[in-house]
């Protein structure tokens, strides 16, 4: 099965609002950078571009989107609140009702895949 087969399986197997809110941001995701490749690996979606760039996991209460080297990236707008001792990745956890700025999304998942970029 696809990346993308697997995804929309494991989306559709989520009720509520996370399933909203875990296609919303793959979308989200998807559209930040067009060098990025959708992939499923661990059981979760995960985007790369020479390199793993974010996942997206949902949890019993809570949407994860993990940044794989989120130590290294500018965070202006603090979007960053979980991991945050991590030595190289770093967390956005969302939980029911709580909103997003999607263009600020973007430019982190933008200065992730230019930070693999320049790094091979």
């Amino acid at each position: 099965m696809s990346a993308s087969k697997q995804i929309d399986k494991q989306i559709a197997g989520l009720t509520g609002w996370r399933g909203r809110t875990m296609a919303y941001l793959r979308n989200v995701i998807s559209d930040a950078d067009s060098k990025l490749t959708e992939e499923f690996k661990w059981n979760t979606a995960v985007w790369s571009a020479k390199g793993n760039v974010c996942a997206l996991g949902a949890f019993k209460d809570h949407i994860k989107i993990n940044f794989f080297k989120g130590a290294l990236l500018p965070d202006p707008h603090h979007l960053f609140n979980s991991g945050l001792e991590a030595k190289a990745s770093r967390s956005i956890d969302l939980y029911e009702g709580e909103a997003l700025n999607e263009s600020h999304l973007k430019a982190l998942v933008r200065a992730a895949v230019t930070h693999n970029n320049a790094s091979k």
